[in-house]
């Protein structure tokens, strides 16, 4: 049984993506750090984002008896769990105070988060049987 999400819901998802990814930008814009660093965090953050899709979508396909192949699905973990460890292993070793490391950690599970439910939401609104080309899409 596929239900639809409600609009509230919708909105809500996407408010949440929206917010964490412009806390985030808006905090590396604000950072006292190199360029360098910046350029770390905001590839982790883009990295982090299309992982956490495709693993959703990979998590879906196969709960929905579309063929997925085992090394997209195990890239789709590897690279969640790795966008992860990369925010973390970088926020362990910034000289940045308790406050900003929280701030960029929250700001990060936020918007994998969102993208998540996002993601979610859009798969759901195409409906119970898409076509091949919308399942490629989703």
């Amino acid at each position: 049984m596929n239900t639809k999400p409600s609009n509230a819901f919708i909105a809500a998802s996407w408010v949440a993506l929206l917010a964490g990814v412009a806390a985030f930008i808006i905090g590396l814009w604000n950072a006292q750090m190199q360029l360098n660093e910046k350029g770390y965090y905001f590839a982790t953050l883009m990295y982090g984002l299309f992982a956490a899709i495709s693993l959703q979508k990979s998590v879906r396909d196969q709960l929905e008896g579309i063929p997925v192949t085992g090394i997209y699905y195990g890239l789709s973990w590897f690279s969640t769990l790795l966008s992860v460890a990369l925010l973390t292993v970088g926020l362990w070793n910034a000289t940045l105070t308790l406050s900003e490391k929280g701030f960029y950690a929250m700001a990060f599970v936020l918007s994998l988060f969102a993208a998540i439910a996002v993601q979610k939401n859009t798969r759901d609104n195409r409906g119970q049987n898409p076509s091949p080309e919308a399942t490629a899409l989703s």
